[in-house]
């Protein structure tokens, strides 16, 4: 397995993916999306599989893109954004539709596309510490790629809040909108997410499969369906990140400076 992603499986057929980019804050980069990604379609064929947890290292859970990475992709083609932004669909596609129960463990922070891990996940259970934040607009970006499943999570009333002010939010929060089904104490996580675990072990497998199919029935959503919503999010994402205001938001986070269109005191 790749030093940049840890997996554990126990007696039980409970897989653990364990995000390990810690002097980022576990950001993407096209390698952690491409090993994610392969590694959950691996786990696909996995007949022992019952339940996939997904967590991070460190004090983070996920930060969202590496804009060191993004920034360096002005120069690339029009083309090769779109690939790259369709890799991040691909992944957020795959861990949605997941055939078994997954499980988000968050640990730490969540940014970005690290929100949109979460979305993607049956259940997610988070420390009461934890910072949560949809903060592409203060970017000169959107949170494009990850909007289908964060806006059917959260629903559209918290979506128009936290997509348009970019704005940091806890815990609490994060429960109130749907994003996090329960929030424990930092050292009573593990705990809890034993707990959680144990109660979908308790379900037959088979029955698990179907209940998480028919719900997507259910909601009309299917795969098809998402991969054509996708082309257009990912060419959405893609043109900003090399526009004017894109770039200026990435190079001013980076600088440590507020973007040109901050407003002046």
């Amino acid at each position: 397995m790749s030093q940049i992603l840890h997996q554990q499986k126990d007696k039980n057929g409970v897989v653990t993916l364990t995000l390990q980019r810690e002097a980022v804050s576990n950001a993407f980069n096209a390698e952690l999306i491409s090993t994610l990604t392969s590694t959950l379609l691996m786990l696909q064929q996995d007949a022992e599989l019952r339940v996939l947890v997904l967590t991070g290292s460190g004090k983070a859970f996920c930060a969202g893109a590496d804009l060191n990475e993004m920034h360096s992709m002005v120069d690339a083609s029009d083309s090769e954004n779109q690939q790259d932004a369709m890799a991040l669909a691909v992944l957020m596609r795959t861990l949605n539709y997941f055939p078994r129960p997954t499980i988000a463990k968050v640990n730490g922070a969540a940014f970005g596309g690290g929100v949109g891990l979460i979305a993607c996940c049956d259940l997610a259970l988070a420390a009461d510490n934890c910072q949560f934040g949809l903060t592409e607009t203060r970017l000169g970006l959107v949170p494009a790629v990850i909007s289908p499943y964060v806006v059917r999570r959260i629903g559209e009333a918290a979506a128009r809040r936290y997509f348009l002010n970019g704005d940091r939010f806890d815990a609490t929060a994060a429960a109130n909108i749907g994003l996090i089904h329960q929030t424990c104490p930092a050292d009573e996580l593990e705990q809890l997410l034993t707990n959680e675990v144990n109660k979908l072990l308790a379900a037959g497998p088979v029955a698990s499969i179907f209940a998480k199919q028919l719900i997507f029935a259910m909601a009309g959503n299917d795969q098809e369906k998402q991969k054509r919503l996708d082309e257009n999010t990912a060419a959405m994402i893609a043109r900003l990140r090399v526009s004017p205001e894109g770039q200026e938001g990435i190079r001013a986070f980076l600088e440590k400076r507020k973007p040109s269109w901050h407003p002046k005191k």
